[in-house]
């Protein structure tokens, strides 16, 4: 098997493994949607979203220009929604990488009310953070496809 036969964002592309909310932008380059894993704990940062190339690459460095230019247009647009749908005062753009060795963007919000020791990575260690299940997911994911439209 190779890598991206074990690839667990590849697996998502091709509909093998399915995440609440489903995608909120998709395309024949890319695919956002909530993002959700085992770590999340079933209560997942709440609008929090994740940009990937669908093809099979490990960092930006990989990215063909198509997807260069293209992957900041999506990235822009879910960031949008947040600020216009969900209040967020502030998106942060990051990429850890170090977990999948397949590119993905996480594209989260941070809250008028969030404490500013939890601004930035920190969001994840706010105990008052916004989570939620399915439902919530579902609902968040709704309303971020409905402005991305």
């Amino acid at each position: 098997m190779n890598d991206q036969e074990n690839c667990f964002i590849c697996r998502k592309h091709q509909g093998l493994e399915v995440f609440p909310g489903g995608a909120v932008f998709e395309n024949d380059l890319f695919y956002s949607g909530h993002s959700w894993s085992a770590s999340d704990q079933e209560t997942p940062y709440l609008g929090s979203f994740i940009v990937e190339p669908k093809r099979h690459i490990p960092t930006w460095a990989e990215l063909n220009d198509a997807e260069a230019k293209g992957i900041g247009k999506v990235i822009r647009d879910v960031s949008k929604a947040l600020k216009e749908g969900i209040g967020a005062e502030h998106v942060y753009v990051f990429v850890i990488g170090h977990h999948i060795p397949h590119l993905h963007v996480w594209v989260m919000p941070r809250f008028p009310d969030t404490p500013r020791e939890y601004w930035g990575l920190e969001l994840f260690e706010w105990p008052e953070r916004p989570v939620g299940g399915h439902k919530d997911v579902k609902e968040m994911s709704d309303k971020i496809r409905s402005l991305i439209g």
